[in-house]
């Protein structure tokens, strides 16, 4: 009964947005198949349609109502006012910190669970919420020598409210795959898991202060940004405390402008910061929303809420990487070509047609400011391709695409004329070069010759080995096959098997030592 439920609230946002006309592509009411634009005038039926002035406020509370799932899509939506609009985008943000929060008995009935200590003795003083957002909220608290501390808890509730919701995305996506073939390419139920993969790392702070640790250790040599440091005695499963920042968070554009910051510049840094970890370090910040992003006055950006982290495995940085220079060179054979090495494209298909395609969709933003791109447009275009190219949905690639649209948007609000392909091709290219380039492969040839140099050291030892192992089987062995007493053949016909089996596998393992 509760999926029925799940699935029931899942259409109910779907059919809440649908009904929003500014929630479309564009041209959706000109260019959309027919069947498309009528199954969405019956989905939307009686739906409420608000007032522009009033939409976004009444949109928040309905998501609010829905449950903590649509709250976390809403703040991905107030990222993008490209696409739904900026007075939309505005009152969506109040999601990403400005929930109602819960009451100070919860706060008191988790730290006596999950501190070794009172927490008198803990912290000097713990003040009432200073922010909540879907999953927990946050007080300022002091240590007794004065250091001011962040102070995060886990709502009450949300690790089950979020498996029921998630229960409800995993059924409709089941049924999606098993009653719309055409689907299947997208792999929904894969979808779902990732995102469930993600949510449970999230249900657990000491997870988000080991990523915060381990992020401190990446970009410990970079400048201009950080992440706060983890107070690890004052840390558990449902509580997370950190070093209290002071700084305007990003989403305030008139507080960063009245502090002198460049905004243009801020903008860039961002979105290098993100490509330099997600390329150099394989190890990304997974929800760079607004609410998520903090200046300090001399303008270093702190990450806080690492709940969501992203991996990238080598090949996988590479296919990325090659991907985006394509695009900044318009290399467009090249792109192609990274795709069908990469098995996203299936090999079946025409890569100078594919090409082709890629062209349609590089050339009208090339060198283009991000206002003079239509991010609704080009989203619906690359869905279309993807269409036409059989390209199936890649799990792997689901955080840092999703990521991608969030910091591009984050840094789009920052400044409208930013050119993307400008601020991403020194980090890109100098990745390439650091990992692809001449001293790169020197580098790997050296680490090649190691290893063959340990495999010969090994040599004598495996030799010996092999000695030891025929003067085993000298024993055994007739010239008319093996020495084994009659009785124990009688016994089972099948040892001689095994006993081949067991030779056979030595032999592997002799094998391997050479590999």
């Amino acid at each position: 009964m509760m999926k029925y439920i799940c699935l029931f609230r899942l259409l109910r946002f779907i059919r809440l947005l649908a009904a929003q006309d500014s929630l479309l592509p564009p041209d959706f009411h000109t260019q959309a198949p027919r069947h498309i634009r009528f199954l969405r005038r019956l989905l939307t039926l009686g739906a409420p349609r608000f007032a522009a002035q009033t939409r976004g406020k009444a949109l928040s509370a309905h998501l609010e109502a829905l449950g903590t799932a649509y709250i976390k899509l809403g703040q991905s939506l107030a990222t993008r006012p490209d696409i739904i609009g900026q007075v939309l985008a505005d009152d969506l943000q109040h999601l990403q910190d400005r929930l109602p929060p819960f009451a100070m008995a919860h706060v008191d009935a988790i730290l006596a669970a999950e501190l070794d200590l009172p927490k008198e003795q803990v912290f000097a003083e713990l003040s009432e919420p200073v922010a909540a957002a879907s999953i927990a909220q946050v007080h300022q608290a002091q240590l007794a020598d004065g250091t001011k501390l962040a102070v995060k808890l886990l709502r009450p509730g949300v690790e089950k409210e979020l498996a029921t919701a998630l229960a409800g995305f995993f059924f409709a996506a089941r049924m999606t795959e098993r009653f719309m073939p055409m689907a299947r390419r997208l792999k929904p139920v894969e979808i779902v898991q990732t995102l469930a993969d993600s949510v449970v790392l999230e249900m657990d702070l000491r997870l988000e202060a080991a990523a915060l640790s381990e992020m401190a250790e990446n970009i410990r040599n970079d400048e201009s940004i950080r992440v706060p440091a983890v107070i690890w005695q004052a840390t558990g499963r449902r509580v997370l405390t950190l070093h209290w920042v002071d700084g305007v968070k990003l989403s305030d554009l008139e507080a960063l402008k009245k502090d002198g910051h460049d905004l243009p510049a801020l903008a860039v840094r961002l979105l290098q910061a993100f490509l330099t970890h997600a390329l150099r370090d394989g190890f990304f910040h997974a929800d760079m929303h607004q609410g998520n992003l903090l200046i300090e006055p001399d303008g270093t950006i702190v990450m806080i809420d690492l709940g969501i982290m992203g991996r990238l495995a080598p090949d996988t940085r590479r296919f990325f990487a090659e991907i985006l220079h394509g695009f900044i060179t318009r290399d467009y054979h090249k792109i192609a070509d990274i795709h069908f090495e990469a098995g996203y494209v299936p090999a079946h298909k025409n890569r100078d047609d594919f090409a082709q395609a890629l062209r349609s969709i590089g050339e009208p933003i090339s060198g283009q400011d991000a206002d003079n791109i239509s991010m609704a447009r080009l989203l619906a275009q690359l869905f279309e391709v993807t269409g036409q190219f059989d390209m199936e949905t890649q799990p792997q690639l689901l955080l840092l695409q999703k990521t991608m649209v969030v910091v591009e948007g984050v840094a789009r609000n920052l400044d409208p004329q930013l050119n993307i392909w400008q601020a991403a091709e020194p980090i890109v290219s100098h990745w390439l070069k650091a990992e692809l380039g001449a001293e790169a492969i020197l580098q790997q040839a050296v680490t090649g010759a190691q290893k063959a140099a340990r495999s010969l050291s090994k040599l004598p030892e495996t030799l010996a080995l092999a000695e030891r192992n025929q003067q085993a089987l000298e024993h055994i062995l007739t010239p008319d096959g093996l020495r084994l007493h009659p009785d124990m053949l009688k016994k089972n016909s099948k040892v001689s098997k095994y006993i081949w089996l067991a030779l056979a596998l030595a032999a592997a393992g002799l094998l391997g030592h050479f590999l």
